[in-house]
């Protein structure tokens, strides 16, 4: 079987377990660690909360300074409520295609990385491999592993986070950051507005605040700055609330993200909303002691600079034959984690961004193949 074939027969297995977010990744864990096992290469488990997720990572080769860490996050988005024409589960070929859940984001790359573990293992240095959950909601499972990693491995030359690029690299990427306001008010009957307090009411008050927020972002931004689009961005994800139209809302509640390029202080973003949150919980208390309204953070992702990525381009220059400049990108990833925590790191996989998250989610043959042109380059510079 070729390096190749193996590749597309791993991916198949790892489009087969259904590891969207809300549910666990262990089956798939399980999986890569006895491949890993019958190779020779032990593994390292670090458990999420519960135990009912996991990441895993593993030195590929010896444990001396100067090898590449792989990186992929083995959760998928949800496939409810798109309309998929085959089985999002099962790989399909068509058209030059491969379709399935996970196929282009981003279980292609680590297919591809696990396929070349044989070819890995006779290097001169290491490939670290490592593997995540829960990228897909706010980056949460990844930090943890980084710091065992950081703490444990010897100092990697660079990190590629294999997100899907195209196989260009990229160098920067936004920071994200997921907020949840819930607004709770004083149900009455809609007629008798002085009897209560309509937390639909209230939390339209405050996601009018956010817009002009929003606004401000746009018009303030740097247009050269290599981001498309170049402001930082606020969006409203989602909002419920309510029960009835003839009852004042005792319910509201809706969820954001703000993405913010590295020059922009998110935490200088929010402040004021912040503030207009505080004082509309007092305003909302001094009429009714049961009303409230809470803000909390759900998550933060540091945004990827590309300061200190100059040696980790020329090295995976090598491989991808790319002189093109690297490019930035909108959205979050973990590649700000890794480099956090010091690793110089650049994000660089096959398939496009574009494919990502969608119904039939696809990613092209000739891009998988491009990946593994990649891994097989990378064996021979490790050699």
């Amino acid at each position: 079987m070729t390096d190749v074939a193996a590749a597309r027969s791993i991916l198949e297995t790892l489009v087969g377990f259904d590891t969207t977010s809300s549910r666990s990744n262990i089956d798939l864990i399980d999986w890569v660690e006895a491949y890993l096992a019958q190779h020779g290469v032990a593994a390292t488990r670090v458990l999420g909360e519960g135990g009912k997720k996991a990441n895993l990572f593993a030195t590929v080769g010896p444990m001396v300074e100067g090898g590449v860490i792989l990186s992929g996050h083995s959760d998928v988005v949800p496939v409810e409520g798109q309309d998929w024409s085959s089985d999002p589960w099962t790989v399909r070929e068509a058209d030059g295609k491969l379709f399935g859940r996970g196929t282009c984001d981003m279980k292609g790359f680590i297919a591809l990385a696990l396929a070349y573990v044989p070819r890995f293992l006779g290097g001169s240095k290491p490939v670290h491999l490592a593997i995540s959950y829960d990228e897909e909601v706010g980056c949460k499972g990844a930090p943890a592993m980084i710091e065992r990693m950081a703490a444990t491995i010897p100092a990697p030359r660079l990190a590629v986070v294999g997100e899907p690029s195209s196989m260009k690299i990229i160098t920067g990427h936004k920071g994200s950051a997921t907020f949840e306001v819930s607004v709770r008010g004083h149900e009455a009957h809609s007629s008798l507005v002085n009897h209560g307090i309509s937390a639909n009411m209230v939390a339209v008050r405050l996601m009018s605040e956010l817009l002009e927020i929003a606004r401000g972002l746009e018009e303030t931004a740097d247009p050269y700055n290599g981001f498309d689009p170049p402001q930082a961005t606020l969006t409203i994800g989602k909002m419920a609330g309510g029960t009835a139209n003839n009852i004042l809302a005792g319910h509201a509640s809706f969820l954001f993200d703000l993405r913010c390029p590295p020059a922009i202080d998110p935490e200088a973003v929010i402040a004021p909303f912040r503030d207009s949150c505080a004082a509309m919980d007092s305003e909302m208390k001094a009429r009714f002691p049961d009303a409230s309204v809470s803000f909390e953070q759900r998550s933060s992702i540091p945004p990827m600079v590309a300061h200190g990525s100059e040696d980790a381009v020329a090295f995976v220059r090598t491989l991808t034959g790319e002189n093109a400049p690297p490019s930035q990108v909108a959205y979050a990833a973990e590649g700000g984690q890794f480099q956090q925590a010091g690793f110089p790191t650049v994000i660089c996989g096959p398939g496009s961004i574009e494919q990502a998250h969608q119904p039939d989610e696809w990613i092209a043959i000739s891009q998988f193949e491009e990946g593994a042109r990649f891994m097989e380059r990378l064996a021979e510079a490790l050699a």
